[in-house]
């Protein structure tokens, strides 16, 4: 797979001026997931419950996939904090084997800030397309090219990702064998190209990723 900048595609104007710049949206996405991380309970639920509700009536069938594929690691989150952090335990009568209230309290509030930021993410998936999402990350890659790190070369990779993690989803074949056989198979065929959809920056997207940087760091003062 290659990708082909002299051959991007151009939004038309009337979808440049529709809604924010992709990379914009995600980086809002990205910072509003970081500020969870610091809120406290009233705080958090004050902010992720209007997302919560936005989600739900926006884009429920996603944020619905999103939870369900997740449920074993909120699970797993749950029992590591309620039976791993000091306290009170709730069945005294089983001592060291019983999980603490203190314990299951972190455990919740780590879920809720998990739950919150699926919401977002339902949000901003329903909000983009592939292609989309993809010129988001290029654009935000940007810096790292005086890094010496090719972009390009990331941008190919993701594609590749979200290629293959779309069709092993969409995919109800029973033979799972020959399923891990085809993915580590080497690849074959024709070359695809991958296009990225170049959107140029507005002042609002400025404006906007600059709200995003205020509202992180005001959380984390």
């Amino acid at each position: 797979m290659t990708l082909t900048p002299d051959c991007c595609e151009r939004m038309p104007p009337d979808r440049i001026a529709a809604k924010p710049h992709p990379a914009a949206l995600i980086f809002l996405w990205a910072c509003f997931t970081a500020a969870l991380q610091s809120l406290h309970a009233a705080a958090l639920l004050l902010a992720g419950t209007p997302l919560l509700l936005a989600a739900c009536a926006l884009s429920s069938s996603r944020l619905f996939t999103l939870l369900r594929r997740t449920r074993w690691i909120m699970l797993s989150l749950l029992v590591i904090y309620a039976w791993a952090t000091p306290g009170g335990g709730v069945w005294e009568g089983i001592a060291e084997f019983s999980p603490t209230w203190e314990g299951l309290a972190e455990g919740l509030l780590q879920l809720a800030r998990l739950v919150f930021a699926l919401a977002g993410l339902s949000i901003l998936l329903g909000l983009l397309t592939q292609q989309q999402l993809i010129g988001g990350l290029y654009a935000l890659a940007r810096p790292l090219c005086y890094l010496g790190v090719s972009r390009e070369r990331l941008a190919v990779r993701l594609a590749l990702t979200l290629h293959y993690a779309e069709t092993a989803m969409l995919d109800t074949s029973t033979n799972w064998r020959g399923e891990i056989g085809k993915m580590l198979a080497s690849p074959t065929g024709a070359q695809h190209e991958v296009e990225l959809h170049v959107i140029p920056f507005t002042l609002r997207d400025g404006l906007l990723i600059a709200a995003s940087c205020a509202l992180l760091v005001l959380v984390l003062l």
